[in-house]
């Protein structure tokens, strides 16, 4: 091989290295972008407006249709989701929360032999047909800062049953509105 070959060679990978950069120089120069000042996105989140949404939203169902999507029955089987924690019984005593006997129009947090979180002691309300609903949906957000680690329940057929059955479940059960 003499010494014209190889400056052709020498010339052909120049050349390619050359129109490489030098094409990712024109097509910077070409199409230039500004660059922001701040990188990165500002998202805006509403946080308070939604919950108070919700929490409104929650309290202006038709209550008396809300309660005729449930049956006693259905309620009873909903509750032994809550029977890990509670009992329903007359005589029952507490377990890691409250007995729920009565619990249909009673004050939050009035059982006297229970330790109640200081969010549920001074909530000031009663458990009627719309509270309990709302707190059944999620507890810790309807009520903030209190102990009850239940996630929820999120259809409404399984609230209206379990309410029912928790107004049944006392010594003198409320009539349906």
């Amino acid at each position: 091989m003499d010494s014209f070959e190889i400056n052709k060679i020498i010339a052909a990978v120049l050349v390619t290295v050359l129109i490489v950069f030098g094409i990712s120089k024109v097509s910077d120069m070409i199409f230039s972008v500004e660059k922001p000042n701040i990188e990165g996105y500002k998202v805006e989140v509403k946080v308070g407006d939604a919950t108070a949404t919700q929490a409104s939203a929650d309290s202006q169902i038709d209550i008396s249709a809300f309660l005729g999507l449930g049956s006693v029955d259905h309620g009873k089987k909903v509750f032994k989701k809550c029977a890990a924690c509670h009992t329903i019984n007359q005589s029952g005593g507490n377990k890691i929360g409250p007995k729920l006997w009565n619990v249909m129009f009673r004050p939050v947090g009035s059982i006297s032999d229970y330790k109640y979180s200081k969010a549920l002691t001074s909530y000031g309300k009663e458990w009627t047909w719309e509270e309990m609903n709302g707190f059944l949906i999620k507890p810790s957000k309807w009520i903030k800062g209190n102990k009850m680690g239940f996630a929820g329940l999120k259809k409404e057929e399984d609230r209206a049953s379990l309410i029912l059955y928790l107004n049944e479940n006392s010594d003198s059960p409320k009539p349906l509105p």
